[in-house]
């Protein structure tokens, strides 16, 4: 349905997007994830033609979003971070002056927009001034004309700021109805909303896509080794000549415990193993009881911050050796005009012998 590629956007020297592309199919409910200032709302504008890419292209339903506008935004709805409201008009009011201007016909506009106020519960404040209405009343109606002419995609952006535990609750609800008839892009910064309500979950950090897959295929991808936390009772040159001889262990590292005469050990095995049943045998068998083990699962939080903190290392190195080079360039040209130097001097000295020599042949 979408299809972003290549995606570029600059504001002077700051790159917001770099080199994006990615996929969004018919649906599901997508999670768009990042931390503040990773460009997330930046595409969104993009996507929805509230500003043009420096480069690249973006495809709705097979329409060019800048060579046929039109045509592509019929295809969405969008509710962006700050809801576009008119305070001074009621819910209705203002609901009938968005079906205006989506063009909903005449003789099917009311029907249509009591289908939606009855479907996103705005009917207790349908005629009260907007800006009566609460934070969380306030985006309902954003969403509300979001949904007018019942785009295929809907796109929304940060959704959740600014709401209350129960108001969460009731967003996540409708979001989560939404995708029974449309395609759902949720942009936040919040980890337990995208988990709780995505099928999909695209991270970006610094503009580029770090990666893109359900909550379940994140953690398969960068779980790596399984991790147990194990306290035993010994000590811990007992336990390293027990770890070091079994194969499946990819490392370990040793902590202090809070229970006296014990130790308490880190064990990452290889290729996500589960060796809780070998490592329980080994142990009991050189005589260190087992008083607890803990097998540690990477939950979303630790792979979104893995993913972004790899991305600003990478950034951080790239502008290093960019230093690097330069300076290398400079201390090159730098020699280059002593060089350059050192020969005009030599032959200022040249031509000063020269005249000195001219002269005791005049003498």
């Amino acid at each position: 349905m979408i299809q972003v590629e290549n995606l570029v956007k600059k504001y002077g020297n700051h790159t917001a997007v770099d080199q994006l592309s990615f996929t969004v199919e018919k649906g599901q409910i997508y999670g768009f994830l990042g931390p503040n200032g990773a460009g997330k709302s930046t595409t969104m504008n993009i996507i929805t033609g509230y500003i043009a890419a420096s480069s690249g292209t973006v495809s709705i339903n097979g329409y060019d979003i800048l060579k046929e506008p039109v045509k592509a935004k019929k295809c969405i709805g969008y509710l962006p971070e700050v809801p576009p409201l008119y305070s001074d008009m009621t819910v209705r009011e203002y609901l009938a002056f968005v079906a205006e201007l989506k063009k909903i016909p005449r003789k099917e506009r009311k029907e249509h927009l009591e289908e939606i106020i009855d479907r996103i519960q705005l009917g207790d404040v349908a005629d009260r001034l907007i800006r009566n209405l609460s934070k969380g009343y306030k985006q309902r109606v954003g969403l509300a004309q979001a949904l007018i002419g019942y785009p295929e995609i809907i796109i929304l952006d940060e959704p959740m700021v600014g709401l209350d535990p129960k108001q969460i609750i009731e967003m996540r609800d409708l979001i989560k109805g939404l995708a029974k008839e449309h395609t759902v892009i949720l942009s936040s910064h919040i980890l337990s909303e995208v988990s709780a309500v995505c099928d999909h979950i695209m991270i970006i950090s610094k503009g580029k896509l770090v990666a893109s897959g359900s909550p379940e295929q994140l953690q398969e991808m960068m779980q790596g080794g399984s991790e147990l936390e194990v306290t035993v009772m010994g000590d811990e040159a007992q336990a390293e000549a027990v770890l070091k001889e079994m194969e499946l262990i990819e490392s370990y590292t040793f902590e202090q415990a809070e229970e006296s005469n014990c130790v308490r050990i880190r064990i990452v095995s290889k290729e996500n193993l589960d060796i809780r049943r070998e490592l329980s045998v080994a142990l009991s068998g050189a005589q260190l009881p087992i008083l607890s083990m803990n097998r540690r699962e990477k939950t979303l939080e630790d792979i979104f911050l893995e993913l972004t903190d790899t991305q600003e290392e990478e950034i951080q190195e790239e502008a290093a050796k960019a230093d690097d080079d330069s300076d290398a360039v400079d201390s090159d040209a730098q020699a280059g005009q002593e060089a350059g130097q050192s020969e005009e001097d030599a032959h200022d000295t040249v031509d000063a012998e020269k005249e000195e020599t001219d002269n005791d042949s005049d003498l």
